[in-house]
């Protein structure tokens, strides 16, 4: 698919939901999904990061951050007033975009997407693991502690808008 695109270099975009709930006193939790797939087991700090995904020019960033959702976790993305949390751009260049949504879930009912990788390496197999192969609330602290660095401006941005 050619598009005749000239000049600069046409960096990947990706869109996601930052889902968080009330915890009864001033604070919040944050839903936050392990990164499946070999490559990530047994690692928590980093590891951890928000539901999102690519989409292409022809697709609103909102619409394909429940697309995502939905790719990611298996559930229906959640209604509700969407809190934009604007842009990060991450050193590969990506351009990510992130929404909050207020919304409770059960982690058990997830029903992760999953990918196809070569494992082991230069076996010639190819396996199936799940895109996120946990999903969990953290607090604000915790998900400090183990969200992915690039990531970490989204919950800087969301705090002062729900928290106190």
């Amino acid at each position: 698919m050619h598009h005749g695109m000239t000049g600069p270099k046409r960096y990947k975009r990706s869109a996601g939901l930052l889902l968080f709930r009330r915890t009864g006193g001033p604070g919040v939790e944050v839903l936050l999904g392990h990164m499946g797939g070999p490559l990530w087991a047994g690692r928590e700090a980093g590891s951890w990061v928000i539901p999102k995904g690519e989409y292409g020019p022809e697709e609103e960033p909102r619409d394909a951050a429940r697309r995502e959702f939905t790719e990611e976790l298996g559930l229906a993305p959640p209604d509700g007033e969407y809190l934009p949390l604007g842009e990060v751009r991450l050193t590969s260049g990506k351009l990510v975009t992130v929404w909050a949504v207020e919304a409770d879930l059960d982690p058990a009912l997830v029903v992760p997407g999953t990918f196809t990788m070569e494992w082991p390496p230069h076996s010639g197999r190819e396996q199936e693991f799940p895109e996120l192969d946990r999903v969990a609330w953290f607090s604000p602290t915790a998900a400090r502690k183990n969200m992915m660095t690039a990531q970490l401006p989204f919950l800087d941005r969301l705090l002062p808008l729900v928290e106190g």
